[in-house]
């Protein structure tokens, strides 16, 4: 979307932050301030505005797809004569470290569980599929740690498809960013919901495809609507940099942080180290893994400079 493509020839139909919002039409307004605070991430000024004017046209145009899904599995059922059990509505969100990922997808987790329906809606991160430190240490990843090869991909796409075919009891693994790894034992289950959003750096990259065209599933290949948050590399250095400091004074101070080391750092030195780490680690993944995958997402969400949502980019149908 950097490059100047004519308009009839681009995937997508773009939105103005206005033009977006007045399609929000009827759709309520079902978060309070309260709430959206408890579901913004360090960093993520969203505000009430911004749930009104881009979540909730949002909101409304997923109602609009999983009802049309649905419909296309009761036609493929009646087709095939079968009665499989329900499939959830599957919606990947992509895009770099501090972008907003996650704030976007708890947002939209708790508005569209409050449809009339009221449908199960389930998140997860694909955090909990990055194999072990351990075997990061041991294969030389820890600095890989977030790129493509670090993920345990084969449990990940077990645990998509398992989702995909209606099992009703589906395990994950858990992540904990307070010991920087994921935590032996400890998993979350997924119990047939209606909708599960998948949230992840590169849940939408493809895999390289073989010779022999034998088929080789992507994660993606699950979704039946895809997000790509988006940002200039200039301003996700920024707030990655600006969270970095943050946490220094708070998360990082606590004994049992992986990151301990960073609290005591003098302000130039904590300066330094966030942006080695983004030039060493986060800016290489986002050049050769992250931004590639843009032009796949159904809908991409292009923030400015005050972490606001200007622009909107629908894919064409």
């Amino acid at each position: 979307m950097d490059r100047v493509i004519k308009p009839d020839l681009s995937p997508y139909r773009l939105f103005s932050r206005r033009d977006w919002a007045s399609l929000r039409a009827d759709t309520p307004m079902t978060l309070t301030g309260e709430e959206l605070d408890r579901l913004r991430s360090l960093n993520d000024p969203v505000s009430l505005a911004e749930v009104e004017e881009i979540y909730l046209p949002l909101s409304r145009l997923l109602s609009l797809y999983v009802a049309a899904t649905q419909g296309l599995h009761r036609a493929t059922q009646a087709f095939l004569g079968t009665k499989d059990s329900k499939v959830p509505f599957l919606v990947g969100v992509a895009g770099s470290v501090a972008v907003g990922k996650s704030t976007t997808a708890r947002v939209l987790r708790q508005l569209l569980t409050r449809w009339p329906n009221t449908p199960k809606v389930d998140l997860i991160t694909t955090d909990g599929f990055l194999f072990p430190n351990a075997v990061l240490r041991a294969h030389g990843l820890m600095e890989r740690k977030g790129f493509p090869e670090s993920y345990d991909t084969q449990t990940l796409l077990r645990f998509l498809a398992d989702i995909k075919a209606g099992k009703d009891h589906v395990e994950a693994p858990v992540y904990s960013h307070l010991v920087y790894d994921v935590v032996p034992g400890e998993t979350v289950v997924i119990h047939q919901p209606d909708i599960l959003i998948v949230e992840g750096l590169n849940v939408l990259q493809p895999a390289r495809l073989p010779r022999d065209g034998k088929a080789v599933p992507f994660v993606s290949d699950f979704f039946d609507f895809s997000v790509y948050l988006d940002a200039k590399e200039v301003l996700l250095r920024r707030w990655y940099v600006e969270r970095f400091m943050t946490l220094r004074e708070t998360a990082f101070r606590n004994p049992k942080s992986y990151f301990r080391k960073y609290a005591d750092l003098s302000e130039g030195e904590a300066l330094e180290t966030a942006h080695g780490l983004w030039s060493r680690i986060n800016q290489p993944n986002l050049v050769e893994n992250i931004l590639p995958t843009r032009p796949r997402a159904d809908l991409i969400l292009r923030k400015g400079e005050t972490h606001g949502i200007e622009e909107v980019a629908l894919r064409k149908l």
